[in-house]
């Protein structure tokens, strides 16, 4: 079967816009926290976002938004977008560059895109409420494929002119490791030869203040200690948004292009909790055996593995049931790889988490380090045993295992090998 080689990144995320940027803070463990205007008020508990700097997309009619210099994007492209998907369409250009292609490698029948977003719910408000009090000739003939849950596929396939397969995914915070994990699928089994993956979130007020509700997101008014992961103090996530898109090649695509590549994907696993539509099984059930299909399929043993990006979010019960989970597979054969969560930097991205962790990994592979989970003041007692990192370490992971888990219990691991 083919190997398949992470080739090209680009990012827009609360801690950079760039891979130099993003590396930068990961290697620094500088987060992109800020106090957010909007929830600055009596009746909203939480205060903090990871902000997306250098953008502004507030603004319901996209011709208003504006973006860093560098990006030429055609009025017409734009007009049929949600903010996520300004911000995957300005990944997608550095991807592409990064990965060094050119147009006949984007457009053909062996290129496709997956895609993940939770859809844009400022614009499905806005477009909804605008036909309720105006009727549907008043409305905009691009509302619904610029809001709607599949948005982000939408409008990349269309402006890039994929031509491959394409979809999009939605199982929550594990819909973009889903999409990794089925690209996999398509090259590895022969289908396509190139496979782009995008996720995106607009986080913003309309997209993270639901959250609210759940009882999930972090009360600090600090940015500094509003996510801590396996902290004993953390009280939610906080929320972000962002735009990533990662390219995966075939071993033969690598050869012929000459391409440079991150890393290797080794191979994936999933599994679910039948527990509950919101909370983690207590003991990590689904993880666990997801941990374990990817190990298996991918002919690793648990004691390769030297780091795990974890995918720990701040909650109290989501935290506790991955480390039950990472304690089952590598406690019992006494391994200790690296642990970290670099949503503490980030944020929780939702639908945009399993492809910006997964671009994460990859930059530590190739730069030289492996970041530590920032904000621990007080490890939490049921995470003791477990190697969290607390502070960055100037040497790159070898294999690296990457876990993300969605609503419903719905479990990804993604495993990795350094170039």
């Amino acid at each position: 079967m083919p190997r398949v080689f992470i080739t090209g990144l680009g990012f827009v995320t609360s801690i950079g816009n760039d891979a130099a940027s993003v590396s930068a803070s990961l290697r620094e463990m500088r987060h992109g926290f800020e106090v957010y205007p909007p929830f600055q008020k009596p009746d909203i508990s939480c205060k903090v976002i990871g902000t997306i700097k250098g953008f502004s997309t507030d603004s319901v009619d996209p011709e208003d938004w504006t973006f860093p210099p560098g990006y030429t994007i055609k009025r017409e492209t734009v007009r049929s977008m949600a903010p996520h998907g300004l911000f995957a369409h300005c990944a997608f250009i550095q991807a592409v560059a990064d990965a060094r292609l050119g147009e006949a490698d984007i457009s053909n029948r062996d290129t496709g895109l997956f895609a993940a977003s939770g859809g844009s719910p400022m614009l499905t408000y806005y477009h909804h409420d605008r036909m309720l009090k105006l009727g549907p000739a008043r409305c905009s003939p691009l509302g619904i494929v610029a809001s709607i849950v599949g948005t982000l596929n939408f409008n990349l396939v269309a402006a890039f002119k994929i031509q491959g397969a394409s979809c999009g995914f939605s199982s929550a915070c594990a819909s973009s490791a889903h999409a990794i994990a089925y690209a996999y699928d398509e090259i590895s089994l022969g289908r396509q030869k190139r496979m782009f993956i995008a996720g995106g979130e607009d986080g913003n007020r309309d997209a993270i203040l639901p959250f609210a509700g759940m009882r999930t997101l972090s009360l600090q008014s600090d940015p500094a200690l509003a996510s801590r992961p396996f902290d004993v103090a953390r009280d939610g996530f906080v929320g972000t948004g962002g735009g990533v898109v990662a390219v995966l090649e075939s071993e033969s695509e690598v050869t012929r292009r000459g391409a440079n590549p991150y890393c290797e994907l080794l191979g994936w696993g999933q599994a679910s909790d039948g527990y509950n539509v919101a909370i983690s099984h207590p003991d990590g059930t689904g993880s666990r055996i997801a941990m374990e299909n990817a190990l298996g399929s991918s002919r690793v043993s648990a004691a390769e593995v030297d780091y795990v990006n974890a995918h720990a979010t701040s909650t109290l019960i989501g935290d506790v049931s991955e480390a039950r989970a990472l304690k089952s597979v590598f406690g019992e054969m006494g391994v200790r790889p690296g642990i970290s969560s670099t949503k503490a930097l980030t944020g929780h991205g939702l639908s945009l988490a399993g492809v910006m962790e997964v671009g994460f990994c990859a930059l530590m592979m190739r730069g030289g380090f492996t970041p530590g989970s920032a904000h621990i003041t007080n490890l939490d007692p049921a995470c003791e045993g477990l190697n969290i990192l607390r502070s960055t370490l100037n040497e790159a992971p070898r294999v690296v295992l990457k876990n993300s888990s969605g609503f419903g219990g719905a479990n990804v691991a993604l495993l990795m090998r350094r170039k």
